[in-house]
């Protein structure tokens, strides 16, 4: 085992009464790519910057490779007195690093670099982030949320990315889908101290409903030892009093340990509050399309949206989501074409840019609408403080300011505002920001089990598959230009579909191709002489199979010298060396495999 690059050990802070942090840790090592999960205000955010350096631990010890490069990603990027993203991005470079990584991240996340820090986005402050921290590739990477606000298609680039770089992980993300393909460990952040799994999160949520368990079962059986000692304490046969005093302060210790006993942090208990029932029709769109200048985002399309469907829009940042939700939903009118909407529709709509916050608000000012202590959830008179509970805010938190909420307790509020209208059509934007991973659970429940209609803008690839029924996407989802397409099923549905399509036309394609050249005999001999593959095309076909194969056996030296765990450590630049190696085998083996399939399909063509 290598030694470890970081190492938090029994980490101690408290803010106010209850400690954040009791005694958490991790330990990082050489290729390391760590998960940490945890409930929003675990202390997950904080724990990452005590690992940066960022915070100071009121104890525990903090160990970092004195010649280790840390970059940490945070969820507010500062960009100071920069004029440009390009300066910004590569004020994060040390001395030896190479510039042309700034341009190379910049290029693929969609920014030129010239762009001013202050117009930025949302979204673009936080792909410029991800340029400065990822140019430099660091020996230890920090990443609060990379994923928030970053379209499909860059969430997948930016997989690909962490899986080939050289920098040991520490990630924190909502993001399922991303965290089982990244990961290679987790770090469970539970009641201010952790837990390690060395499995990727695919494996986490098993694990933590065993370990849950096997808590609750020792409560027990500690709570069955207090119970024998009190009969014996009343029962008993009187022994010697040294010792009736010792088993009395036996069992006053098993008291106190089963009263400090802290137990797992309540799940969110909720559901959407009941309106009229829509008309079986909710939303009818015929040829609607929109321009802005001479750009098309939506050219004419058509919908029809029934009571309980569930909607999902899917599309890179840009490609016009939200201008088409808002034709769907009557708030925008479109240049051509028609939208009619059902009857007695009730609507509630939660805006990922969060703009119906007041932050200067107290979280009971803005649940009752600052009318009173009570509101009415589901024609039942509730008091503040006991739907809070519910969405787990503590009663004394009414009279605190939202400003003073992490993002995940914002969305939750929103959440709770948004479940106690009655509605029967919900418009959620973004709902998966900054939410925790048992809230995710319960508004994936309460998705899946609403009986009125839901339309939902995403890029939570897996929140997409358990709750939609049919996927509204680009049908270029490379260079949008308007056409949009509706797909039966979730984002795997849509992805498998477009696979399906996209071969089909690859045949259809390779038909009319041998149409042409059955037609054109002059054309079907220049292509391959007389009905036979030409010398260079018989070559080919022999020879790839034993390039190929020497090729991966090139690729396997390497992966067995990398898989050597103190390789980073004695030698960076030749580890860096191979990874580099091992990207160029792997498209050259991936390049030689489609030329030999597409010669062995032209040779069956031929052969008849």
């Amino acid at each position: 085992m290598a030694p470890p690059i970081l190492k938090l050990d029994d980490i101690v802070l408290t803010f106010g009464g209850t400690p954040l942090l009791d005694g958490a840790g991790l330990q990082l090592e050489p290729g390391d790519r760590l998960c940490l999960v945890g409930r929003n205000g675990s202390g997950k955010s904080t724990l990452l910057k005590v690992a940066a350096g960022m915070v100071e631990p009121q104890s525990g010890e903090v160990f970092r490779h004195p010649s280790a490069t840390v970059r940490y990603l945070e969820q507010a990027p500062d960009f100071g007195a920069h004029r440009t993203v390009q300066a910004y991005a590569e004020s994060g470079l040390g001395p030896g690093d190479d510039p042309y990584r700034v341009a190379y991240l910049l290029s693929h996340l969609g920014l030129t670099g010239e762009e001013d820090p202050a117009s930025l986005s949302g979204g673009e402050a936080r792909r410029a982030a991800l340029a400065r921290v990822m140019a430099p590739e660091p020996d230890i990477l920090l990443l609060d949320e990379p994923t928030n606000h970053l379209d499909l298609p860059t969430i997948e680039w930016l997989e690909g990315e962490l899986l080939k770089t050289r920098s040991a992980l520490i990630l924190i993300s909502h993001d399922r889908r991303f965290l089982e393909k990244v990961s290679t460990a987790t770090v469970w952040l539970d009641r201010g101290r952790s837990r390690r799994l060395d499995r990727s999160f695919a494996f986490f949520e098993a694990w933590r409903d065993e370990v849950l368990e096997a808590e609750e079962l020792e409560q027990h059986k500690l709570g069955k030892q207090i119970e024998r000692e009190e009969h014996w304490l009343r029962y008993g046969v009187t022994a010697r009093r040294k010792r009736n005093m010792r088993r009395l302060g036996a069992l006053q210790d098993l008291r106190s340990q089963y009263r400090g006993h802290k137990g797992p942090q309540g799940t969110v208990q909720a559901s959407v509050s009941d309106a009229q029932e829509s008309g079986k029709l909710v939303i009818e769109a015929e040829k609607i399309t929109k321009q802005y200048g001479p750009r098309t985002i939506v050219s004419p399309f058509s919908i029809r949206v029934h009571r309980g469907d569930c909607i999902g829009l899917v599309g890179p940042n840009g490609a016009g989501k939200t201008t088409l939700l808002k034709m769907l939903t009557g708030q925008l009118a479109p240049d051509e074409g028609s939208v009619k909407l059902g009857t007695n529709l009730e609507i509630a709509t939660l805006d990922q840019r969060r703009e119906d916050l007041d932050l200067e608000a107290s979280l009971a000012h803005y649940l009752t609408d600052g009318r009173g202590e009570t509101l009415l959830v589901n024609g039942e008179q509730r008091h503040v403080t006991g739907y809070m509970k519910e969405f787990l805010f503590q009663p004394e938190q009414a009279r605190t300011p939202i400003k003073n909420l992490s993002g995940g307790e914002r969305a939750r509020l929103m959440l709770a505002r948004i479940l106690s209208r009655p509605t029967n059509l919900l418009i959620l934007d973004e709902p998966t920001n900054d939410l925790d991973i048992e809230t995710l659970d319960l508004l994936q429940e309460i998705v899946a089990g609403f009986a009125g209609t839901v339309i939902l803008v995403s890029h939570d690839r897996d929140f997409l598959d358990r709750t939609v029924t049919s996927t509204i996407a680009p049908a270029d989802p490379i260079a949008p230009d308007g056409r949009w397409i509706e797909y039966a099923g979730g984002y795997s549905d849509m992805m498998a579909q477009r696979k399906g399509a996209a071969e089909e036309r690859k045949r259809a394609e390779k038909s009319e191709k041998a149409k042409a050249a059955d037609a054109n005999p002059a054309a079907k001999s220049a292509g391959g002489g007389k009905g036979k593959l030409s010398f260079k095309q018989k070559f080919a076909l022999d020879t790839l199979p034993k390039e190929m194969e020497k090729a991966e056996g090139e690729i396997a030296k390497r992966e067995a010298e990398m898989a050597d765990p103190a390789l980073f450590a004695k030698n960076p630049t030749r580890f860096s060396t191979l990874a580099k190696e091992l990207e160029t085998l792997r498209a050259r083996v991936e390049a030689m495999e489609q030329e030999w399939l597409e010669l062995e399909m032209l040779r069956e063509e031929l052969e008849g």
